[in-house]
């Protein structure tokens, strides 16, 4: 197994895309073309060095992507609707990180569940890079699914999110300790449906649930299961000065 070129990685991230979202009036519209030849070379390319059986493979995925569209185009409907800033369907597409980190994470998850290694871990990094969030490939992730901001989310290998969910920035569904004796077993959260996840909460172990119709808080932090339609919030204590009583700083010098 030869790795494939990182740069041609992003290439083909880009170039799958573009052909699901041309940037003209198909740009929303659920219907795809056939691939171009430049698209299905390249692909081609990149199984060659990860598979004997490439040929299968570039036909089972871009069998998939009418799929992957369909899915993609109800995200982005599911992210307009979230956002009050949000102009139009279009500028969610083009140009939202969140949206564009949910496309890397379906078109890697299919890949993972084909068995292809290393390229589904490639294309997620690739949108660690880009985006600031970081979903691991084995991740399931349901319809519609909101990434509102973005940056810092980590969600582990064996989360479980359910449909109609909404996370912030910061937030983190992960393990509560890294043991590789853990490999093969959920450590990471099910996040149920239609549950909102605000900035910076921490969600950890592979026992824990978020019960359907829940609120979890910013900067809340997590090791146990909620109920249904709970609200989790952290309550933090704000002290206001009166500046009148304001005491100068001591200052040390060295």
């Amino acid at each position: 197994m030869i790795i494939p070129n990182k740069k041609g990685v992003e290439i083909a991230v880009k170039k799958v895309f573009r052909h699901l979202f041309p940037f003209d009036e198909r740009l929303t519209q659920l219907e795809i073309e056939q691939p171009g030849k430049g698209v299905t070379d390249h692909l081609d390319l990149m199984f060659k060095s990860l598979t004997p059986e490439s040929d299968s493979y570039t036909r089972l995925f871009l069998n998939a992507l009418q799929s992957i569209k369909k899915t993609l185009l109800d995200d982005a409907v599911f992210i307009f609707d979230s956002d009050p800033a949000a102009k139009n369907l279009e500028e969610v597409i083009a140009i939202y990180p969140g949206f564009f980190a949910i496309y890397c994470h379906r078109i890697a998850c299919t890949l993972n569940r084909l068995s292809i290694p290393l390229l589904p871990r490639m294309i997620t990094e690739y949108a660690h890079k880009v985006t600031g969030i970081d979903i691991h490939p084995g991740a399931t992730i349901g319809t519609p699914f909101s990434i509102d901001h973005g940056t810092g989310i980590v969600i582990g290998e064996t989360a479980v999110i359910g449909n109609h969910v909404k996370i912030y920035q910061g937030v983190t569904l992960g393990a509560l300790s890294v043991d590789k004796s853990k490999a093969s077993k959920k450590r990471h959260p099910t996040i149920e449906d239609n549950v909102i996840l605000y900035a910076g909460c921490t969600i950890l172990g592979g026992e824990t649930i978020v019960g359907r119709n829940s609120i979890i808080g910013g900067n809340v932090w997590l090791t146990e299961s909620v109920s249904p339609f709970s609200v989790v919030y952290h309550k933090s204590e704000i002290i206001i000065r009166n500046q009148n009583e304001f005491q100068e700083p001591i200052n040390f010098v060295i």
